[in-house]
């Protein structure tokens, strides 16, 4: 595994940047500084990601290519927003289920900003067949579920997030032990870090090691919509 780190103060100087100057004639004028310190080593990560992700399950993918793999655009979907800042001031970079494309499928996911870094995985907003799978699933093996979110590891690593319903989906016992579960609409988890530590050597083992550590979470999800791990 690389030990030369794969981001530079350039990476988060960038989008600081970005954020005060979010204008296309700014970035226009700065996209070789983008290619170059932003894009190009997020490509690289992702790259050398692969390797081990393979290892964790051979069925996601670690796609380095710049556009139509695993790196999120940089521009905004403007249409449906009152902000029409043209770009995020944000990477991310998903790893998803090699059958991502057609169905909603748990994944693992990298955010990178000047304020915010952390480590996703689940499935957000799934549809509402994959939803109620994952919770006739928890509803009829809670024990298995309960161990992976009881274990001292991942516990002491993760928080889970998303939203919930006020009450409990209707079908499911109300009264069942793990109804706060069931509520659930989204079922992610997430592992917050500090910008810094991003710029360190270890930090793609960090990330290798959190998807280790949270590789049961997503292997449940997945078998639950009959997708193989």
């Amino acid at each position: 595994m690389p030990t030369k780190a794969h981001f530079g103060p350039e990476f988060f100087d960038f989008l600081d940047e970005l954020r005060d100057n979010n204008r296309r004639d700014w970035f226009q004028a700065n996209k070789e500084r983008y290619l170059r310190d932003v894009r190009d080593p997020m490509l690289g990560f992702i790259s050398d990601f692969g390797p081990s992700l393979r290892e964790i399950s051979p069925r996601f993918r670690a796609d380095p290519r710049p556009a139509g793999g695993s790196l999120f655009r940089i521009y905004r979907d403007v249409r449906f927003s009152k902000d029409k800042s043209p770009y995020k001031t944000h990477v991310a970079a998903r790893f998803q289920h090699e059958r991502a494309k057609d169905v909603h499928a748990p994944g693992f996911y990298l955010h990178l900003g000047p304020e915010q870094v952390y480590f996703a995985l689940g499935i957000w907003h799934p549809d509402s067949s994959a939803l109620k799978r994952i919770r006739e699933t928890i509803a009829e093996d809670g024990d298995s579920w309960r161990n992976i979110l009881d274990d001292p590891g991942f516990q002491e690593a993760f928080t889970q997030g998303g939203d919930s319903l006020k009450r409990g989906p209707k079908g499911f016992d109300p009264d069942h032990p793990l109804i706060d579960e069931l509520k659930r609409k989204d079922y992610v988890a997430s592992f917050e870090m500090k910008p810094k530590e991003a710029l360190a050597p270890e930090f793609l083992s960090r990330f290798v090691d959190a998807c280790r550590l949270g590789a049961p979470y997503v292997r449940y999800l997945t078998r639950a919509l009959d997708l193989e791990w």
